[in-house]
Formats: C-alpha cells, sequence, structure tokens
C-alpha cells in the first residue's frame, strides 16, 4: 500500500479524501492543528508550510503528496503569499530534494474566475484569476509546470470547483464535485502511468458546466454523481435572472469583487468555493 502525504488533513476537502481514501493508501496527515482521530492506516505530523524544513521532515518516505494545503479563500496579500506561493515552493522543493515524483496540486477554479459563466472554457485557456487567492493557484500550476519540465516531477493540478455531499446554490451546479469523484479524480493523480504535468477541472457530470473537462476524460476520469439531480430544487429556490451583478456573470462568483472573505478556519463541511 502506498504511502501517500496529505496536506491541509485538517480542512474540509481533506476530511471527505481521508473518507474516500480509507483503506487504499496509508495517509500521512499534515496541518498546522492537531487531528486527534487517526484511523490505523493514518499518521500524523505537525508541519508549517512556510518552513523547507519543517516540510522537508513531512515529506520524507512517501511514496506521492495530495497538496491540498494553504490558505483557502481570499485574503490579505501576506496570508496569501506565504501560505499559498511561498507554501508551496516549499511543499516542490521538499519533494524535490527527499525524492518525491508525485504530487497532486489543488488548483482553484478561482484561477479563471474572469471568464464570463456563458464562457466555455478547457485546461488550454489563459488564466484570468479573479482575486490575489486565485493568483497564488495559477502560480502553484506554473510551479508544477517547472517542477515537472526541469526536475522530473509527475504533476496533476486539479482545478476544484466545490466540493460537498450537494451543489448548494445555482452558481455550483456548474462546478460542484462530489467528493467520491474528488477522490476518483486525486486516484487518477496518483496512480495514472503517464502523468507528466496536467491541469483537469474537479467537476463531476454537471449538465451546466462552464468547462470542457476533456483533459480529465482523456486521462480515465469517470465521474459518477450530476449536479441536475440537485437542480429543480436549487432553481425553485433561488432565481438565476433576478441578479446581474458582476459577481453573478462571472464564474468566480463574489470572489471578483472581495478584498477579503472570512477564513472558514478549516471547518469540515463543504469547502473550496
Amino acid at each position: 500500500m502506498k504511502q501517500v502525504l496529505l496536506t491541509g488533513a485538517a480542512g474540509g476537502v481533506g476530511t471527505y479524501l481521508r473518507h474516500e481514501l480509507a483503506g487504499q493508501y496509508r495517509l500521512r496527515l499534515s496541518d498546522r492543528v492537531n487531528i486527534d482521530d487517526c484511523r490505523a492506516t493514518e499518521e500524523f505530523m505537525l508541519s508549517d508550510l512556510t518552513s523547507l524544513e519543517s516540510m522537508r521532515k513531512t515529506v520524507q518516505g512517501v511514496d506521492a503528496i495530495i497538496h491540498l494545503g494553504g490558505y483557502s479563500v481570499e485574503g490579505d496579500w501576506d496570508s496569501i503569499l506565504q501560505a499559498n506561493i511561498i507554501g508551496a515552493h516549499n511543499l516542490f522543493e521538499a519533494a524535490r530534494l527527499e525524492g518525491v515524483k508525485r504530487i497532486v496540486f489543488a488548483s482553484s477554479n478561482h484561477a479563471m474566475g474572469f471568464y464570463d459563466r456563458d464562457e466555455t472554457i478547457d485546461h488550454t485557456a489563459p488564466p484570468r484569476p479573479d482575486s490575489r487567492y486565485g493568483l497564488s493557484k495559477v502560480f502553484g500550476e506554473s510551479l508544477g509546470q517547472l517542477y515537472a519540465d526541469k526536475y522530473g516531477l509527475e504533476v496533476l493540478s486539479i482545478r476544484i470547483g466545490n466540493v460537498g455531499e450537494r451543489p448548494l446554490d445555482v452558481r455550483r451546479l456548474a462546478i460542484w464535485i462530489s467528493p467520491r469523484d474528488f477522490a476518483q479524480l486525486v486516484s487518477i493523480g496518483l496512480e495514472h502511468a503517464d502523468i507528466k504535468s496536467e491541469i483537469v477541472y474537479g467537476m463531476s457530470d454537471n449538465k451546466r458546466a462552464w468547462w470542457d473537462n476533456s483533459n480529465a476524460l482523456r486521462l480515465g476520469y469517470a465521474p459518477m454523481d450530476k449536479s441536475e439531480d440537485y437542480a429543480a430544487e436549487i432553481l425553485a429556490a433561488h432565481n438565476p435572472d433576478a441578479d446581474h451583478t458582476l459577481p453573478e456573470t462571472l464564474q468566480g462568483g463574489v470572489f471578483v469583487t472581495a478584498e477579503s472573505i472570512p477564513n472558514p478556519a478549516k471547518p469540515v463541511a463543504d469547502d473550496q468555493v
């Protein structure tokens, strides 16, 4: 059984993945806060993304890395810089120094948030980040490309929409991904033999999607869940034509105008808005 490092393991997405990947891998969980409910196939290491020394210790001996750690919403520049830019560099550099070849990087739909909702984009579209947070995810994707080209790492970047048990509103009918579909994408990133540097979108089989996810399908992704199963209920409660403000016409939603968004402080709930 492979040993896989899961950074940001105390967060909402990390909690979903722990459940979905249980029994498939030996998981080394890392975060800045303690996790005290480890399963038999899990171990926990307190670690700090802003410290290269800490990250080298954290990645030692693992076969692959799922990098969820960092600041998960729009915030001030220093918070984003330390957690998502310096932190991502430290993670990739630690992997290189310790000989870990395979990384699944949690990018975000906010790397592309300034595209209109009536546009359909694929993984080759130029980035249009909607926030400092989105910009940091563009940096992480480019960092993955650099480490693949220069050092031979194998990197799958997943532009996550919204991971949750169900879509919560009209926007998320386009971007929702169920925990089991997200875990399937992560497993492709960990196991697919031919990955060098790839970008895919983290969404389920969504009829109202803004993204062409053919690159994920090419790698074998076969989503099991559909946001359309929840559409009638959501549309009855929300009028999609009632709001024509900028956040409601662009893919990034409130991130396109917000200067900061309250830090969820790693809730065990729906994540990656």
